[in-house]
């Protein structure tokens, strides 16, 4: 009998994982800066947090939550929990107490496991209203009344390795809960046959094996760095978790010098602006001289790409860019990047030139929880700039007639937990998966996405407009941080705008920045340029630039840092309506 290629379920994952790569380093990093933890300790903490699950009568299908951030022990619960055969909840750390209280009594969940004392204090303001949750367990600290390391009577390891195996495909292994745009977030149900689906569509995509390492920031509760994690230890890769900082990123990309980093478009977009700013404060040839180097790696990119190396003086100048620059940024990155991901939102044009100039390739995917993460995918061996790759092998996508993008395949999911109206309203009789996204196959079969369904404006005119098209060209300028069209039967668009703080900190204004006529017409710019790629019904007529940024706290973000577009027009009903005075 042939040894499997890949872990049975992810029941089995650190098993198969800790037979192959043994004492080769799984993890490191985190805000402890763990030293390097070997494949064969991730399986030995990950039985023992599963033997302790089932110590305390945590049974196969059971529902157990990880309410924590992005942290080695997020990983040690995600596989303890699967080890144990119950079902993953995963709750972002940024949750109100609503929507922890909202996911764990849906899913009824019987245990959670809280990074610290003040998760702790969250679930216990919540508990009266949680009657089917049984046991609050610690990840840390070493006066924890309840470690998910050390639970006083845990099962035998016969019973949980036997436990491990009794689960197929068919057993659900996570309800994910979705961001909740327009209400209560939603359990999408998946199961380890959903994910194997990814899993073999998408082997060898990323070119990972030993002695590569992928950075990780994102939040474990997310899907996409669920996928990240489960890529990178398969390949007997490095997971580098980030200190718990985000402010402190970029410094610690140069010190874990990841080969691979799969982030939100923010943080390489901020590098880019980062970057141009230094370039335009060399003086008034400073964004020319900086313009043209871009210009040169672009062209050096394409070239080869199509098989050919610069020579003469497009070698020359593409030399005299690197040193000076390219080379700058790729060092900042840690200086072996060579897979960047990107994805949950476009990536602005200029940006993806940029890094591409510098050597940096960047691959942007497209998926959504209820196909287990991803529909589509670019790498190394099938890119096309715009796109968001091919839709993976196993997956068929097709263009509804008024645009939406639908899915089929053995990676969507199987419906929403006890909500058999929205289950009804994603999938079709014939199993295909209405994305509520907008998109295009080209003649090639790449998909691009154009733009939200439900986001879609009709003014008092009747005029059916796309917000994403205006939004992201304003917020293709380094003032800006966010854009929001405004327009549901109003005469015509307006937009709220944000600022991008850290930017616009740079003009050394002695007042509130919204206020001042500088950043107006800093901002005005950004939306003149915007309205000259839409058509003129589209195009912003007026608009407010708000005091703050929008924010998980104020309602007006979901936890993955999606627009609540309803609750920023309830928010901000004040200015729009002076707007069209």
């Amino acid at each position: 009998m042939t040894e499997p290629q890949r872990p049975r379920t992810l029941a089995l994952f650190t098993e198969w994982t800790a037979d192959r790569f043994g004492e080769l380093p799984a993890l490191r990093g985190g805000p402890e800066a763990v030293p390097d933890v070997t494949y064969d300790e991730l399986r030995d903490r990950v039985r023992r947090i599963a033997r302790g699950l089932m110590g305390l009568g945590v049974r196969k299908g059971d529902r157990v939550a990880i309410l924590a951030e992005t942290r080695p022990e997020w990983t040690y619960a995600h596989f303890g929990v699967l080890a144990a055969g119950a079902v993953l909840v995963p709750v972002y750390p940024t949750a109100g107490d609503e929507e922890v209280s909202w996911v764990l009594s849906d899913s009824a969940a019987t245990a959670i496991l809280v990074e610290d004392a003040a998760q702790a204090e969250k679930v216990a303001r919540l508990r009266d209203k949680l009657p089917e949750l049984q046991h609050v367990v610690h990840m840390t600290g070493e006066d924890a009344p309840l470690r998910m390391d050390r639970v006083p009577e845990p099962a035998p390891e016969a019973d949980q390795l036997a436990r491990a195996e009794s689960v197929t495909d068919d057993d659900l292994s996570t309800i994910i809960y979705t961001s909740g745009t327009t209400g209560l977030p939603k359990g999408c149900r998946l199961t380890h046959g959903n994910s194997s689906a990814i899993r073999d569509a998408t082997e060898g995509f990323q070119h990972m094996g030993p002695g590569d390492c992928t950075y990780i920031y994102l939040p474990l509760a997310h899907l996409l760095a669920q996928l990240t994690e489960m890529a990178t230890l398969l390949a007997g890769s490095t997971l580098h978790f980030f200190g718990g900082r985000i402010e402190n990123i970029v410094a610690e990309l140069g010190q874990a010098q990841p080969t691979h980093l799969p982030s939100v478009p923010r943080l390489f977009e901020k590098v880019h602006s980062q970057v141009q700013a230094l370039a335009e404060s060399q003086g008034p040839d400073g964004k020319d001289r900086f313009d043209a180097a871009i210009r040169t790696g672009v062209e050096v990119d394409e070239l080869r790409a199509a098989g050919q190396e610069p020579a003469g003086e497009l070698l020359e100048r593409y030399e005299a860019a690197d040193a000076k620059l390219f080379s700058l940024v790729r060092g900042a990155f840690g200086g072996r990047l060579r897979h960047a991901n990107s994805g949950g939102a476009p990536i602005a044009p200029q940006t993806l030139d940029f890094l591409r100039a510098c050597g940096i390739p960047l691959y942007e995917g497209y998926g959504m929880t209820e196909s287990a993460g991803i529909i589509s995918l670019s790498h190394p061996d099938a890119c096309r700039h715009g796109a968001v790759g091919k839709p993976i092998p196993g997956c068929e996508v097709r263009i509804a007639e008024d645009g939406e993008i639908l899915a089929r395949g053995p990676m969507i999911f199987s419906g929403y937990h006890a909500n058999e109206a929205a289950t009804a309203e994603a999938l079709d009789p014939d199993g295909w998966l209405h994305t509520g996204d907008l998109g295009s196959l080209d003649e090639d079969g790449y998909l691009r996405v154009t733009g939200r369904k439900k986001d879609i404006v009709i003014t008092s005119a009747g005029k059916n407009l796309t917000p994403s098209l205006v939004e992201f060209g304003i917020q293709q300028s380094r003032w800006v941080s966010r854009a929001i069209m405004i327009g549901d039967r109003r005469p015509h668009p307006v937009a709220l705008i944000t600022l991008d703080e850290e930017e616009v900190g740079r003009l050394g204004l002695t007042g509130p920045p919204a206020r001042e006529p500088r950043v107006r017409e800093l901002v005005q710019e950004a939306v003149d340029a915007a309205n000259e790629k839409v058509a003129r019904p589209a195009r912003i007529r007026n608009f407010a630039i708000l005091d703050e940024d929008f924010s998980i706290d104020s309602g007006a973000l979901t936890p993955t840092l999606k627009v609540r577009r309803a609750a920023v027009a309830r928010l901000y009903a004040k200015e729009i309506d002076a707007l069209y005075e």
